[in-house]
């Protein structure tokens, strides 16, 4: 069963994916050193399915596309927060990676099995029996991550997928 993986406030890139792994563009490859400074247990412990929840500004800092590449490569199925930085939103959207924005990421506790709703909009928290309201994305955002990612949505838009 997913769980959620619980993060605090601004969250960078660089807490997401060490810089020095830059030179890496394999998702799976950068999936083994997600959070390696921050939370370590991450890489080692994360299951497909798995949720990030954070607080405000979650993957603030550089523009890299390789913070999302390492979260979809761990198998992550979306974050939630209460807010993304600008330049990560679209990063993680372009290369699909589901993302809500939820205002009440507080209630979810690290370790919580969740269930979402990716087209409504819901989080069901399956231990403390409670559903959370989140900002769906836009269908057209939906397109494009349940292609997987913007170089899929559009080989599939001018008919070469």
């Amino acid at each position: 069963m997913p769980r959620a993986w619980k993060f605090g406030d601004d969250i960078d890139t660089d807490a997401i994916i060490p810089g020095r792994y830059l030179v890496m563009n394999d998702p799976e490859e950068l999936a083994k050193h997600a959070f390696e400074g921050t939370r370590s247990q991450f890489a080692g412990q994360v299951e497909p399915g798995d949720v990030i929840v954070a607080g405000s500004n979650f993957g603030c800092g550089s523009s890299r596309e390789h913070a999302p590449l390492a979260l979809k490569g761990a198998g992550v199925k979306a974050v939630v927060s209460r807010s993304f930085a600008r330049i990560f939103f679209r990063n993680s959207i372009n290369v699909g990676l589901p993302l809500l924005v939820c205002d009440d990421v507080d209630m979810i506790r690290d370790g919580d099995r969740l269930s979402l709703d990716l087209d409504r909009g819901i989080i069901h928290n399956l231990d403390r029996l409670e559903d959370y309201n989140t900002t769906p994305l836009p269908p057209f955002l939906q397109e494009i991550v349940e292609a997987g990612g913007l170089i899929q949505y559009t080989k599939r838009q001018v008919g070469t997928a």
